[in-house]
């Protein structure tokens, strides 16, 4: 018989949870614990496992393929995501990627009817055989499915005999398919060393390197490195806010300035115009730093959210082009960033620069 004395040790007090060592953020506070990307793909659908295939196959692999087309509908013929390597398509030279989306790792009666699409319509001459038949499932080949794809001969032999069982119904949805006369010449002779597995991981580490990995996995983008100085000579990329400068600095001198070497006359105009391109090059740095890190179109947006925040001082009446300037530019400093996804790597001079690259587009002017 236990006693009350006994019963009571081997329950643990209950305590509050140890303090973490970190620090924690208002990201973290709001989005929570980072969640790995192998993880956030388990969690996608059919659907949404088929579009990262054919995003990762479009951007990462588009040295090695023409074209990347996805395959929808209920009579795809087996194919999902084909990357053509010619112009001759589906009778050229071609690569299938076959996306499957399971709770499990792939198993060999997952594959055989997928294989089996592809031996009939290639026999049918509904198509050429693939170059190399790629199975991509977020949690890859099981062990029994590794092996057969291993070893194209056992792959063969096993794929005979479960045929009727797994294969001969799931073909078309118009008929039995047997595995007889010319067809089993056809199977006997195929290449069955093109069907393999894709690692997921490769998958992954290939698509980090797209300016799409943030957009879907989070994370972040990496720490910015510091801005170089602007070059002595001015480049011919900055023409265009150079020239709408000088002339709101002759607006504001009531003299013409003609070029730089002009501003020597006026000791604040010139530590100005200093400041202005040193402003400019650090918005350009922005620019390229964040170039291959986030989707097409996203520094531009930025530059919108300026542009909508400034603008209407920029139409406001100024007693001259370098009061504008210098309202504007102040406006600019100060407007709120933080929904953007460049806030965190946007300073200060940047939302400065941005305007003169706006000048440069001839969306801001100075003078009137």
């Amino acid at each position: 018989m236990t006693d009350a004395k006994d019963i009571n040790t081997e329950f643990a007090e209950i305590c509050a949870p140890a303090p973490s060592s970190s620090l924690l953020t208002a990201v973290q506070m709001q989005a929570g614990p980072a969640i790995d990307p192998l993880k956030r793909l388990f969690l996608y659908s059919a659907d949404e496992w088929e579009g990262f295939i054919e995003e990762w196959a479009s951007v990462c692999l588009k040295s090695k393929y023409q074209k990347v087309q996805r395959f929808t509908g209920a009579n795809d013929k087996g194919i999902d995501i084909a990357g053509f390597v010619d112009n001759g398509l589906l009778m050229g030279v071609w690569d299938n990627y076959q996306c499957k989306h399971y709770n499990h790792a792939l198993h060999p009666t997952d594959a055989w009817p997928e294989i089996g699409k592809i031996l009939w319509y290639s026999f049918k001459k509904h198509y050429k055989a693939p170059r190399d038949y790629f199975f991509v499932a977020p949690r890859g080949a099981g062990t029994t499915l590794s092996q057969f794809l291993g070893n194209p001969d056992a792959l063969r032999a096993e794929l005979k005999k479960v045929w009727d069982k797994a294969c001969r119904d799931k073909i078309t949805n118009t008929g039995s398919v047997s595995l007889s006369d010319d067809f089993a010449a056809y199977v006997e002779q195929f290449p069955f060393s093109i069907f393999k597995s894709k690692p997921i991981r490769e998958i992954l580490e290939q698509h980090k390197e797209t300016p799409y990995f943030v957009a879907r996995f989070g994370g972040g983008i990496p720490p910015r490195p510091k801005p170089g100085a602007p070059p002595e000579q001015i480049d011919a990329a900055e023409s265009g806010y150079v020239a709408e400068l000088l002339a709101a600095y002759a607006d504001h001198t009531k003299k013409p300035i003609p070029n730089i070497a002009e501003l020597k006359k006026w000791n604040k105009l010139e530590h100005h115009f200093r400041r202005q391109r040193e402003a400019f090059y650090h918005a350009e740095s922005l620019r390229v730093f964040v170039r291959d890190k986030v989707e097409p179109g996203t520094f531009e947006s930025l530059q919108d959210q300026i542009y909508h925040g400034v603008v209407d001082t920029c139409d406001a009446e100024h007693a001259d082009g370098y009061e504008r300037v210098v309202a504007v530019t102040g406006v600019a400093q100060n407007l709120p960033v933080d929904a953007h996804p460049l806030a965190p790597s946007t300073f200060v001079l940047d939302k400065h620069g941005i305007c003169h690259q706006l000048a440069n587009a001839e969306r801001l002017k100075w003078t009137r």
